[in-house]
């Protein structure tokens, strides 16, 4: 199918209406056509977790779903959990760490730990490390990404005391 089909979606947001080919992945319409370029593309099959992004309140890989697919969905990138402050702590927690490394894995690795933060403020290395697993670090900074979501747990925890 070569005619492109009109699909209505919330980004961010922010509502969005556009025309996309059939075939157009949810990361590439992201990126190329919403220019929100904060999802990385690394693997194409949903294995690296670099175009992590979050879909009715769900992460996804977003190389894995159409764009026609996101019909009436609302999705949220790293750009939106970023403009709005709700991963400021995290953000600053990875700096603090050294967890940024080279930076291409860094905003699916983000969207992953809000994921599990969001889920389990009481989640412990191991329980982290396995809800990251999906997502590849090519520089091997594994080790201060837990530390850095291990902190920002206890952080958080602390602020509901």
């Amino acid at each position: 199918m070569t005619t492109p089909v009109a699909i209505s979606l919330t980004v961010n947001g922010e509502r969005v209406d556009a025309h996309v080919l059939p075939r157009l992945n949810l990361a590439d319409f992201l990126r190329e056509q919403l220019n929100l370029t904060g999802t990385h593309v690394g693997c194409e099959h949903g294995v690296c977790g670099a175009c992590t992004i979050r879909v009715n309140g769900d992460i996804i890989r977003s190389c894995l779903l159409l764009a026609v697919q996101a019909e009436n969905a609302t999705v949220e990138t790293i750009e939106g959990l970023s403009d709005s402050g709700e991963i400021a702590d995290l953000q600053a927690a990875f700096r603090e760490r050294n967890a940024l490394q080279c930076g291409y894995c860094t905003p699916g690795m983000l969207m992953a730990a809000q994921d599990i933060l969001v889920q389990d403020l009481d989640a412990d290395r191991e329980q982290i490390r396995e809800h990251l697993s999906g997502n590849y670090c090519r520089c091997t900074g594994y080790h201060a990404i837990i530390d850095a979501v291990e902190a920002t747990a206890k952080a958080r925890k602390a602020l509901r005391r």
